[in-house]
C-alpha cells in the first residue's frame, strides 16, 4: 500500500514537461533526478509526520479540522515562505514566519534565521 502510494506520487506532483532527450544517459540521467526528488519529498513528509505529535495530526495545515501532512500539503503551505537572499556580510534569512511555518520549520530542523 505504502509503495503504491509513492508509484502515485512519482506520477502526480513531480510531473515533468515532456522533453525529448537525445540519449539513454540523459534519459538516465532524469530518471535518477526524478527518484532524487521523490526522495526528498518522502522524507520531508516522513519527518513531519514523525514530529507531528501523537496523534498525527497538525492544526492550520489544511483549511477545516487538524489534518495528518502529506508531501503535497507541506510544500503548498510552505510556498508562502519568503526567503530574504544573502549580501555582503548578511546570510540569507526567512522574515517573520507565521506560528504555522515556524512549527514545520522547527520539526524539520530548518531555523528561519539562518536557513541552509
Amino acid at each position: 500500500m505504502l509503495l503504491e502510494r509513492r508509484y502515485g506520487t512519482f506520477k502526480g506532483p513531480l510531473a515533468v514537461t515532456p522533453m525529448f532527450l537525445h540519449s539513454n544517459q540523459r534519459i538516465h540521467a532524469l530518471i535518477h533526478v526524478i527518484c532524487l526528488a521523490l526522495l526528498i519529498f518522502s522524507l520531508i513528509e516522513r519527518q513531519t509526520r514523525l514530529g507531528a505529535g501523537p496523534d498525527g495530526k497538525i492544526p492550520g495545515l489544511y483549511a477545516g479540522p487538524p489534518a495528518r501532512p502529506t508531501g503535497a500539503l507541506l510544500f503548498s503551505t510552505l510556498s508562502r515562505l519568503r526567503l530574504v537572499p544573502a549580501t555582503g556580510d548578511q546570510p540569507a534569512y526567512i522574515p517573520r514566519p507565521s506560528a504555522l511555518h515556524q512549527h514545520l520549520l522547527t520539526i524539520l530542523g530548518v531555523d528561519p534565521t539562518r536557513p541552509p
